[in-house]
């Protein structure tokens, strides 16, 4: 008898590899998913949680942030500052500024001793709740038209929008295996870059409805609130495929600092989040001298010209492109380099894009050239980057996921950008750098860059076998 054997069509391979010993068939929700990366059956409702309330908490931020802007450029410097050189809102702002560092010396610490007295959840409801109470007590001192609450505020936003960010990445890390983290931080990072505009535009629109301010910061409150509600239930199912067990008991103690510090992992990933914040911060100086000048030429050439205008329409339209291409990498390009080339494919795209992009403001630093580089940096960093920053801590104990994280996505971002400043302070001070100068400047940081990168591929390749 002649058997002929029949290959089995497409239809046939899904199901059949649905219902092998793997696990059970994909749902609706996990096939949905499975667009953006790897799902396996039962992950995708957790992932879609995920996903949900980073947009939430990011939707909340921008609404804040935006809120800031008028609350510390309308406050009102005394004169008994003048002397001190603090004349205007500028001036204030810029203090401020360096305020926050100083700030978050003391909130990692009391952060840390919080974490090491209550389990996850009451880290995770206490915090939040703290914020919230943060933010009706802003509201109501705006309403009550309080002295220097502008400052304050600006200060709080500072340490406000890095602290509950690391939080929920903290938090993402200790209920995802390393495996799971890998497939699904990618999907859940666009939650993180779609909210980045939908907050920044609801914001707007809401400005332009003339909408209180003390309002806008009630919404964000009720916002924060909805999204512990999504931790509670997330919370719920963190026994599930794809998560790791449940760990209700507090941790250990230990300051964020000290943690830091103690782990040379740890000390290479804080030490590149301070590498990087120096080199898009001065790409970001390179790009707002270059628009500032061509404005005020065409200004120069045409008395009726409108600088704000043309400054303002600029910058609207690069942050457009900038969330659409930060948008398509998360959910498009991301998972798919994990999936390739592990961490390494995450890491590294950042710094390369970077090389090739202060490459050719090396070597012709017009303003079209500037652009297009800082779009394609920022929209890298954005969504790829930041899906590299969260895997880098999946390797790491639940200590080190919240309160040496929270150090170093607070404390060290922000460092990163005063030595930033002390970079564009001397290149414009001391040795009179113009645009092709500071992005050399950039090309040698990159350089240091690469090989923290490499430092770490190395080292979390290490700590994974060692977990194994």
């Amino acid at each position: 008898m002649l058997i002929v054997a029949r290959w089995p069509d497409r239809h046939n391979l899904r199901s059949m590899s649905a219902t092998t010993a793997a696990g059970p068939a994909l749902g609706p929700l996990d096939r949905a998913l499975g667009l953006f990366s790897e799902v396996r059956a039962g992950e995708g409702a957790r992932a879609l949680l995920m996903l949900l309330n980073v947009f939430l908490i990011l939707v909340a931020y921008y609404v804040i942030k935006t809120v800031r802007e008028p609350l510390i450029l309308n406050t009102e410097v005394p004169e008994f500052l003048h002397g001190l050189g603090i004349r205007g809102p500028a001036e204030v702002k810029t203090y401020a500024a360096a305020g926050q560092a100083l700030v978050l010396m003391a909130f990692v610490p009391a952060y840390s001793w919080f974490a090491s007295r209550v389990d996850r959840m009451r880290l995770i409801v206490g915090v939040n709740l703290f914020f919230v109470a943060n933010i009706v007590a802003f509201a109501v001192a705006e309403a009550m038209e309080l002295p220097f609450v502008g400052v304050a505020f600006y200060v709080w936003v500072g340490f406000f929008s890095l602290s509950v960010i690391a939080q929920f990445w903290s938090y993402a890390n200790d209920i995802y295996t390393k495996d799971a983290g890998n497939r699904l931080f990618p999907i859940i990072g666009i939650g993180m870059t779609a909210g980045t505009p939908v907050g920044a535009g609801l914001a707007e629109w809401l400005f332009h409805a003339h909408v209180p301010v003390q309002d806008l910061l009630y919404l964000s409150a009720a916002l924060l609130m909805v999204s512990l509600g999504l931790y509670v239930a997330i919370n719920r199912s963190a026994s599930r495929p794809g998560a790791s067990t449940p760990a209700p008991a507090p941790m250990r103690g230990g300051d964020g600092f000290a943690l830091v510090f103690s782990n040379s992992y740890i000390v290479l990933i804080a030490v590149l989040l301070v590498v990087l914040n120096v080199v898009n911060t001065t790409g970001e100086y390179i790009l707002s001298h270059l628009v500032v000048e061509h404005a005020e030429a065409m200004a120069a050439a045409d008395p009726g010209f409108d600088k704000n205008a043309y400054i303002g329409g600029f910058y609207g339209s690069y942050f457009l492109w900038v969330n659409i291409a930060a948008v398509v990498l998360q959910a498009f390009v991301a998972s798919r380099l994990v999936k390739r080339f592990g961490l390494a494919g995450v890491l590294y795209a950042l710094p390369l894009i970077a090389v090739a992009a202060y490459g050719f403001v090396a070597l012709g630093a017009t303003i079209l050239i500037v652009r297009l580089a800082k779009t394609a940096e920022n929209s890298t960093d954005y969504s790829i980057m930041n899906t590299a920053r969260q895997l880098l801590w999946l390797p790491t104990t639940r200590e080190e996921k919240y309160k040496a994280k929270q150090a170093v996505d607070s404390f060290f971002v922000r460092l990163g950008d005063l030595v930033a400043a002390l970079v564009v302070f001397a290149g414009t001070t001391w040795v009179q750098l113009d645009a092709s100068g500071f992005a050399l400047v950039n090309l040698v940081l990159i350089v240091v860059w690469l090989a923290l990168a490499a430092a770490l591929v190395r080292r979390n390749r290490e700590l994974a076998e060692a977990a194994a």
